[in-house]
């Protein structure tokens, strides 16, 4: 007798069998780590932008020195003046 048809699996075989399984989960381990970077990725760059008012954008301007003190208090009265300030 030769058991249930185990005759031709020798070591060989079980140790192929087995590296072949490690490294399977082993790929599927990766695809799932590569799918959760890239979804992270995108959710990160179609995030909403803080708006930008106006007058946000004259105090950056005021603040990197672009625009003195004078100028700075002209451009806010006249956004304030027109409603965007």
């Amino acid at each position: 007798m030769h058991g249930w048809g185990y005759e031709g699996m020798g070591g060989w075989t079980f140790g192929f069998m087995t590296v072949g399984m490690v490294l399977l989960w082993i790929l599927i381990i990766l695809a799932i780590v590569a799918l959760t970077r890239h979804l992270l990725r995108e959710s990160r760059s179609t995030a909403p932008t803080e708006a930008r008012t106006p007058a946000t954008v004259l105090s950056e301007r005021f603040a990197r020195g672009e625009i003195d003190t004078k100028e700075y208090r002209e451009r806010l009265d006249a956004l304030r003046e027109t409603g965007h300030g």
